[in-house]
């Protein structure tokens, strides 16, 4: 064998790969064109969440809106139970949706979830008018049981297509994908419920415009870099050699006592819990809060509530490079640079809401900068636990990311009922401070459990242990077994 090849021993099958790490290709490359599917998947996929936001507020006055179109009788815990159902069914497929995109692979996951939240979303005016609030409450069920798939499913496709020195670029552009779209529909909203389309526009455009992303999704997403006709070699190898390369056809045992017995992954997991608490919380009760204490109509209602997630999305792509930067270069560790933005994405949002707890109702502009902050901020958070699972085991990626966004939107669920409770005079700001109070200490345990406990290091049940065969013992057995217990080592 040439002295320039070095043995590599994967616990599942056998190869051999030059030394070194092979050269970054440049230019646009089909890692680039999965992260753009992926991106205006999670556009469409928080545009059909967020819709129902603005559009309840239209749905109880319609003097707020179009007033041709039906009006509802329903209270604030009607309300709160509405917009908290899309996390009872979300919750149930999370765990078992990482399984399957392990085992059949992301793409036709995320093409049935989209494409049948879509379809539900077009048919909602019509269940609310003919079922009233208990048909809404069961259709948007629904639709959290087929969104159940979109993020385990997405961290799968990360996991195979994302090479480690781009996880943080790659992940964050796909992400932000989300505040796209929230940005999008909650800025639309208003626009469209005061039209001719009324209320009902809402669901009618976003959900024509998740099946046509179904029908691109079907025809250009790729499960990973092998099953790519369209793939340059060289990115390929580029890719594989940075992750490992895996056989996606044969099942993975998932080692579920360690993955929920290890410190950074419970840390990982109150991370992420805590900032869903927080994140929906404002996204769902925002406007709400905008048009009772802070006086908007809807139309500024909307287009003041998408400006939080408009900074959100921008300042993804400035802290992505940023962090980029820092790890590839080593000024900072990885785990460094994942407890750094983690952060300054629940920390910073936590001091805005403590400041926002005590906004006297004139005082709407410092209470919209304010905002802004706490939500804008929470970017960073894409840097920081948002990729942590692919850190810890890119093997079990999906899986992780089931469980800890199963767990994460239980406080989905709780966070608008407890407002719910709290508030029983919608346009009191000071039952709004009690709101806000709960959120930011909520925030500032789920960081410091993180900076604590957290971790970014490959862990050991990563991959099953298996014995090296007698013929593949060599000189080299020590090298080649730390290359093993680390895939994004280079020499």
């Amino acid at each position: 064998m040439p002295l320039e090849w070095c043995c590599c021993w994967r616990t599942r099958h056998h190869q051999y790969r030059p030394i070194g790490t092979p050269q970054q290709p440049s230019g646009f490359g089909a890692r680039h064109v999965q992260t753009l599917l992926l991106f205006f998947g999670l556009t469409v996929a928080y545009a059909l969440r967020v819709n129902l936001s603005v559009a309840i507020v239209a749905m109880v006055d319609r003097h707020a809106a179009n007033k041709d179109f039906e009006e509802f009788d329903w209270d604030e815990r009607t309300k709160s139970l509405i917009l908290s159902s899309f996390f009872w069914g979300y919750v149930v497929t999370q765990i078992p949706a990482g399984q399957l995109a392990q085992r059949f692979g992301p793409k036709i996951l995320l093409l049935l979830s989209v494409g049948i939240c879509s379809a539900l979303a077009v048919l909602t005016p019509v269940c609310a008018n003919v079922g009233n609030a208990k048909a809404v409450i069961a259709l948007r069920v629904i639709q959290g049981l087929s969104q159940g798939f979109i993020f385990p499913s997405t961290h799968t496709m990360l996991s195979r297509w994302a090479p480690a020195s781009e996880r943080g670029r790659l992940g964050t552009l796909s992400y932000a994908g989300a505040q796209f779209g929230t940005v999008l529909m909650l800025a639309i909203s208003g626009v469209l419920a005061s039209s001719s389309l009324g209320w009902p526009g809402i669901f009618y455009l976003s959900g024509a415009v998740g099946l046509i992303w179904s029908v691109a999704w079907f025809f250009y997403g790729c499960n990973s870099p092998s099953e790519y006709r369209g793939i340059a070699p060289e990115e390929r190898e580029f890719i594989e050699s940075s992750l490992g390369s895996q056989d996606h056809n044969r099942r993975i045992v998932t080692p579920w006592l360690a993955i929920f017995t290890s410190a950074p992954m419970i840390a990982l997991t109150i991370a992420h819990s805590a900032h869903n608490w927080g994140f929906w919380t404002l996204l769902t009760e925002m406007p709400t809060y905008m048009k009772e204490v802070l006086e908007k109509d809807i139309k500024k209602n909307a287009l003041l509530s998408s400006l939080p997630y408009l900074v959100m999305w921008m300042l993804s792509f400035v802290f992505s490079p940023i962090s980029d930067f820092l790890i590839n270069r080593n000024y900072l560790t990885r785990v460094a640079g994942r407890k750094l933005f983690n952060t300054i994405g629940l920390w910073i949002p936590m001091a805005a809401l403590l400041g926002l707890a005590f906004v006297p109702k004139g005082s709407s502009d410092l209470a919209v900068v304010l905002l802004t902050l706490a939500v804008g901020i929470n970017s960073a958070t894409y840097l920081g636990f948002q990729v942590n699972h692919i850190d810890l085991a890119p093997n079990h990626a999906g899986t992780m990311m089931g469980i800890t966004n199963c767990a994460a939107n239980v406080m989905s669920i709780i966070a608008p009922l407890i407002v719910g409770e709290v508030i029983t005079d919608a346009s009191d700001p000071i039952q709004w401070r009690w709101v806000f109070y709960i959120a930011a200490g909520i925030y500032f345990f789920g960081n410091l459990t993180f900076l604590i406990f957290g971790k970014a290091d490959i862990q050991s049940w990563n991959e099953p242990e298996s014995p090296i065969p007698h013929s593949q013992t060599n000189a080299n057995d020590s090298d080649t077994t730390r290359r093993a217990s680390n895939p994004n080592h280079s020499d």
